[in-house]
């Protein structure tokens, strides 16, 4: 099995070796470390990167370095990769920095709206139903643009406000859909993502009712246990692999 979305200490998880050895304990093929990464020109947005240490537009050759050490020492494939905040505004941004790093893959994901981190439940909580709902809206949007820009290989959490009590809920068919079909003509291809399975959420991303649409496409997934820590890929993990058995599913593997 490979987890192609896994995150170490050059973001906001746990040394890199430490997460290799946990995924090589685990019996993994392959990790891909995919560390967050933001390259927008907005103030705010940089801000927030220097804040909590989202630096990999800074640092991603010196992580480099080190995966190429660590494949010395690890059996089991490592992929270098990234988790790009996307915004449309930020495309060409994204572009120039994607077309000279050279990662093996890029995850793109939809972080915030309204400049708010879609995980802040006191802000969008204080908005009434009709506001929440068109910041699902927003979000839906925002997806459908960072699928069609072919930018990247993988779509991280493509229904990311469930996380949140305040927007849970608000996704609507014609949102599935509207995602669905835009990946059906794709390159880019969603991700079974186990990052909230074995918290309060208890769901996959994406959850149930999504995955029945994105069938219907014939949209397939890949595996991403967006882990932080050993502990927490130990777990997504075996969820995971749980998953694929029960569902007798075929995942698919990114050439890096």
């Amino acid at each position: 099995m490979y987890d192609y979305h896994t995150h170490s200490n050059y973001s906001d998880g746990d040394f890199l070796a430490a997460m290799l050895a946990a995924a090589q304990r685990q019996g993994l093929d392959g990790i891909g470390f995919a560390d967050h990464c933001n390259v927008s020109a907005d103030p705010s947005q940089q801000q927030f990167a220097k804040e909590f240490g989202f630096n990999l537009d800074l640092t991603h050759e010196r992580r480099r370095d080190a995966i190429e050490s660590l494949r010395e020492r690890y059996d089991i494939a490592i992929f270098d990769a990234v988790e790009m905040d996307y915004r449309p505004a930020d495309e060409a941004d994204i572009a120039d920095f994607l077309d000279t790093a050279t990662f093996d893959y890029a995850i793109g994901s939809v972080h915030t709206v309204e400049g708010h981190n879609l995980h802040d439940e006191t802000y969008f909580g204080a908005k009434s139903r009709e506001e929440r709902r068109d910041v699902v809206e927003t979000y839906v949007d925002r997806v459908v643009s960072m699928i069609d820009s072919e930018l990247f290989a993988i779509a991280g959490h493509v229904d990311l406000p469930q996380r949140n009590e305040a927007l849970r809920g608000l996704f609507s068919e014609d949102h599935y859909r509207r995602i669905a079909s835009a990946l059906e003509t794709s390159r880019t291809v969603p991700e079974l993502n186990a990052g909230r399975v074995t918290d309060d959420y208890g769901q996959f991303h994406p959850g149930p009712a999504f995955r029945e649409i994105l069938a219907e496409y014939d949209v397939q997934f890949t595996l991403g246990t967006d882990a932080h820590t050993p502990e927490s890929l130990r777990e997504n993990a075996e969820e995971l692999a749980a998953f694929v058995e029960r569902w007798d599913v075929d995942p698919v593997v990114i050439q890096g």
